[in-house]
């Protein structure tokens, strides 16, 4: 069985306004639903969960029903913090799921997450426990000395991003979760899960991403993302398959 979990309990506090950025309307449809659908349409996808603020679950309930979103069988209450949620998300799943199960955790502001890319991860998270979703830097990159400067370069080639989803045998990561507990490191790491297999030593896989698989974070992003809805509207209507 493979589960996605969907982290929609952020605040979206980066982006501005009164709603958190997930529920923000682009095109007249929340992001958080086209982040859905890419998982709804996927046929690898057994079942959703959602990660949520107790003052938004209703309105993920809603989007469901709007958009057909058939496969949500589970709604969880985030925590205070990123890691937290993620760390609910995934304990939310204990005793329903067997270890060789796979999880594939999405941020919910990662509308362009296609199924070929969640598969990809799954395929990578069979063979070898994890899977993250990364890309080649495409940029010159350094080290930050301080906030306006820099004396160290890192070499392009060796760079790789971490994109979005980010996949793993079950078993294997409540295993992770549940070793970093006991030893305490949870406040002190970088609060993705990621950053969870580093700090205990293991080895992460890469799998596909693209160009376009970006997370929404600032304002700038939600007008990128619907300069990209319009341009994928106009190649298909001028029949052009479009596939992301």
């Amino acid at each position: 069985m493979n589960v996605a979990v969907i982290l929609a309990g952020g605040t979206g506090v980066r982006v501005g306004g009164d709603i958190p950025k997930q529920f923000i309307k682009v095109m007249g449809k929340p992001i958080l639903a086209y982040t859905m659908e890419n998982f709804q349409n996927d046929d690898q996808i057994s079942f959703i969960e959602v990660v949520c603020h107790k003052d938004w679950v209703d309105e993920v309930k809603k989007i469901c029903d709007d958009y057909g979103i058939t496969k949500l069988k589970w709604i969880t209450v985030g925590g205070d913090t990123f890691q937290e949620s993620t760390l609910n998300g995934v304990y939310n799943l204990r005793e329903k799921l067997d270890p060789d199960d796979i999880v594939v955790i999405s941020f919910g502001v990662s509308p362009f997450t296609t199924p070929d890319i969640i598969n990809d991860s799954i395929r990578i998270a069979k063979e070898h426990g994890n899977a993250i979703s990364s890309e080649d830097s495409a940029l010159c990159t350094c080290i930050k000395d301080d906030e306006y400067s820099t004396t160290q370069n890192l070499i392009r080639e060796t760079i790789k991003g971490f994109s979005n989803p980010w996949t793993f045998k079950f078993g294997e990561l409540i295993e992770a979760y549940d070793e970093a507990q006991k030893l305490g490191i949870l406040d002190e790491i970088e609060p993705h899960t990621t950053s969870v297999y580093l700090a205990l030593g293991k080895r992460l896989w890469f799998s596909k991403s693209s160009g376009y698989n970006f997370k929404i974070t600032l304002k700038e992003d939600i007008d990128k993302f619907e300069g990209l809805l319009l341009l994928k509207k106009k190649r298909e209507e001028e029949g052009e398959k479009v596939d992301w």
